[in-house]
């Protein structure tokens, strides 16, 4: 067959030449990438075999082999797994169909440190290019299972590659690598090294499902395969007998991650129906995490058996950071997505790994509040999703919430904590919620309540908006923004204050009913505050209307939802709104004043992070005002 010629992708090219050029200075990563990539092909033909026990796939002795040629310079990682199409070849290897290249590559360049640049390869699914950093020339041979001719893919790293069709190819892939001379000095080892090549499978693929067999001249006992894996299975091994760094590299070969994990959680159910679970907690929320495309969901294995990738039905969205692994003993292997949605062992499984997930973060948030506050601040956002759609565990998800306060810079607070040091008579939990804590640490509607002392939950994540109207209240407290409804925090049955708030009602009606006309088309009621004490004014909602916030929410997700006219609050003890009522009952020409109260309501607008509604009208006003000053 013609032998063909290709240009790699753009990115793929610029790929290539960060790899080449020394961007990791821990080269022995390529060999964790190569075997992990076996170990995936071999998993992808078990699972389809036992789909279609038709399929022309030997299955007997799956395993991986390493080879080496030291006089030729060369080592072959071999698998006889899935296997690809010339097509496929095409399209996986030479164009990087990821839509997270772009990302990568940016997060590639701007990685600070080595380990963070070399955990970016297997994260975004490239690990096959990682090859280019040893060696100066790169063969595939592959051919897929059930098909009869196979394809060859050689490349040197430098812009192109050629594609040609072969026969006689043994059914999996076998990559080879024609290796760059050892440079110590700049951390490029001799990789036809025996010792090199069993340290690195040891530290990197030594819980690999499938053997990985040392072939050859290499192997022990003239050359019989020598297995240089253990095969463990981590999960069903005791506590005391896997090291913390065992159970580290486990994690970071399901998650393509290069940090450790944050917590390791172990479960082993017993019973009518038995299944054991490995599950970790990253220590880092992951680029995507709150992408339509993220991938979520744990292993699931049957019996030892890999069955899929990314199984989203046992845990619920809100916990879709969690990895590892479940292994089953009693679900069908020829189990599909559509069928895990409704097997009663799989939702029961979901239910008991849920509330351990959360049981987990309980204990940390007990016993190590600093790896707590890690786990909040990265994945607290997304936790936080489960109190608006997960009700059943609402109670221990608000038990292992927190949220900063008014009350310390850098302290969280539970709601039981918040309750606990509630002022005397307060019968409220108070919260504000806004795009930054210095922006809501400004807003006029903390006035009153930094006067008196009263703590305000600050909530800046955008599911904030929706989860207090979930729960509404906590053990019989109220759940309450501090920018809707009537607030009074005076105390109550004080006759002289009524008295007061009577007389200056009676004072400002004129007024109020004015400005309410003059501004119509943007407000719905002007009312005298009792939350201001700085600022002139300030817009609230009415307690059951929707917040902008919550507005620009539903039509970015393409509902459409009527624009909610808010009410207008004035401070009646500031100058400006003084001198606007004793201006308004003076004249009779209330021009100049229909343009005050215009600015006003702008401010208020402006004040709470909005934008003004005619932004060039608001700077001409500003400016003529500004000018009359001089």
């Amino acid at each position: 067959m013609p032998t063909e010629t290709f240009e790699f992708q753009v990115e793929a090219r610029q790929l290539l030449q960060l790899m080449i050029h020394s961007v990791y200075s821990n080269k022995d990563v390529f060999l964790r990438e190569l075997v992990s990539n076996a170990s995936d092909a071999l998993d992808k033909l078990r699972l389809a075999k036992l789909r279609d026990d038709t399929l022309d796939a030997d299955v007997s002795d799956l395993h991986i082999e390493l080879e080496i040629d030291q006089d030729a310079r060369t080592l072959t990682v071999r698998d006889n797994g899935i296997g690809m199409s010339y097509d496929e070849v095409g399209k996986l290897i030479g164009t990087i169909a990821n839509s997270g290249t772009a990302e990568f590559l940016r997060e590639l360049r701007e990685a600070q440190d080595t380990a963070g640049a070399e955990g970016l390869i297997g994260q975004f699914g490239v690990g096959f290019y990682s090859g280019f950093m040893v060696a100066d020339e790169v063969t595939l041979l592959t051919r897929r299972a059930g098909e009869r001719q196979g394809t060859r893919w050689t490349s040197r790293g430098e812009g192109t590659y050629t594609l040609e069709k072969v026969d006689d190819v043994p059914q999996g892939t076998s990559v080879t690598l024609h290796l760059k001379p050892a440079d110590p000095d700049n951390q490029l080892h001799d990789y036809t090294s025996v010792w090199k090549l069993k340290e690195i499978v040891k530290r990197y693929s030594d819980f690999i499902t499938w053997p990985v067999r040392l072939v050859g001249k290499a192997a022990e006992g003239d050359g019989e395969p020598e297995t240089l894996n253990s095969m463990k299975a981590l999960w069903a091994r005791s506590r005391d007998e896997v090291s913390d760094e065992e159970y580290h590299e486990l994690y970071k070969h399901i998650s393509h991650d290069w940090r450790d994990p944050l917590e390791t959680i172990q479960l082993q159910a017993e019973g009518t129906f038995e299944y054991q679970a490995l599950l970790f907690l990253p220590s880092h929320a992951p680029h995507d995490l709150f992408t339509q495309n993220f991938q979520r969901g744990v292993q699931l294995y049957v019996k030892r058996v890999f069955i899929m990738d990314d199984c989203e039905a046992l845990l619920p969205p809100y916990l879709r950071f969690v990895k590892g692994v479940v292994d089953a003993q009693d679900l069908s292997l020829n189990v599909s997505r559509e069928i895990l949605q409704q097997d009663r062992h799989i939702r029961m499984m979901q239910r008991r790994l849920t509330k351990k997930v959360l049981s987990s973060v309980k204990s940390m948030m007990t016993g190590d509040a600093e790896r707590y506050a890690t786990f909040w601040r990265e994945f607290g956002a997304v936790l936080k999703e489960g109190l608006v759609t997960d009700p059943d565990n609402r109670d221990a998800l608000l038990a292992v919430s927190s949220f900063a306060t008014t009350h310390g810079e850098d302290e969280t607070v539970t709601l039981k904590q918040y309750v606990e040091r509630m002022k005397d008579g307060q019968e409220d939990i108070y919260y504000v919620t806004g795009e930054s804590r210095q922006a809501i640490d400004n807003s006029p509607h903390m006035e009153a309540f930094r006067e008196r002392g009263i703590e305000v939950l600050l909530l800046t994540d955008p599911v904030d908006e929706v989860w207090v109207d979930a729960v509404g209240e906590f053990e019989g407290k109220r759940l309450r923004s501090i920018a809707k409804g009537e607030i009074d925090l005076g105390a109550e049955g004080d006759e002289q204050k009524d008295t007061e708030r009577e007389k200056r009602a009676e004072e400002y009606e004129g007024l109020l009913g004015w400005m309410r006309e003059q501004l119509d088309e943007d407000i719905k009621e002007v009312r005298l505050s009792s939350r201001l004490t700085v600022s002139p004014a300030c817009l609230v909602a009415d307690a059951q209307d929707l917040t902008p916030a919550l507005e620009s929410m539903y039509r970015a997700m393409g509902q459409e939802v009527p624009h909610t006219k808010r009410i207008l609050e004035l401070n009646p003890d500031h100058e400006l709104v003084k001198g606007l009522n004793r201006a308004f009952r003076e004249r009779e020409d209330r021009t100049e004043l229909a343009e005050t109260a215009e600015l006003l309501h702008t401010l208020a607008v402006v004040a709470e992070g909005g934008r003004p509604k005619d932004p060039a009208r608001f700077v001409k006003l500003t400016a003529s005002r500004l000018e009359r000053t001089l």
